[in-house]
């Protein structure tokens, strides 16, 4: 499967997701953040996860 060496992922369960090895299949991806003022990674989020459930 071919993906975006720029962009790394580690969440096996998204669609999205290499499964030859760590990286994202998709072209870009949207970053948000489900906190009003975000400190930390923890308080962030891939917009474009999508479950491969």
């Amino acid at each position: 499967m071919k993906h975006n060496e720029s962009i790394k992922c580690t969440v096996e369960k998204c669609k999205h997701h290499c499964k030859e090895d760590d990286f994202c299949t998709l072209d870009s991806i949207m970053v948000g953040s489900h906190a009003m003022d975000p400190k930390n990674n923890e308080a962030t989020d891939c917009n474009s996860f999508e479950c491969s459930c």
